[in-house]
């Protein structure tokens, strides 16, 4: 894995729960710019999800297994999708929350991922 991205990813993704999470301060629902901010996240996830993937078809191994390290990378893929659509499902402050929950639980999938692949 590459550190540099994973790191990127962790940072983009509490700084988002940190803005959405003044959003729901400020009790205001997900607005167009913060699915902005969850789209640049999610094309992290994704860029990290192919790198992923390479780096296991060029022969490297994760030390804690393939199969873990293979799912924790889906499920930061879709952790933030997911989010926001479930934000969009409630059209209040209790939407920005979701999504910020979902940025600090793609930071917390970060760190495992980075465990498990050996760091």
């Amino acid at each position: 894995m590459l550190d540099a991205l994973t790191v990127a990813t962790a940072v983009a993704a509490l700084a988002l729960a940190a803005w959405c999470g003044w959003a729901a301060y400020r009790d205001q629902p997900t607005k167009d710019w913060h699915f902005i901010g969850m789209a640049v996240v999610t094309l992290l996830t994704l860029v990290q999800l192919v790198v992923g993937i390479v780096q296991l078809a060029r022969g490297e191994k994760a030390e804690q297994g393939t199969t873990i390290f293979v799912s924790y990378l889906i499920g930061s893929f879709a952790c933030i999708p997911a989010a926001g659509f479930m934000s969009l499902a409630e059209r209040t402050r209790w939407g920005s929350i979701t999504v910020a929950a979902g940025g600090v639980v793609l930071a917390v999938l970060q760190v495992r991922l980075y465990d498990i692949w050996g760091g």
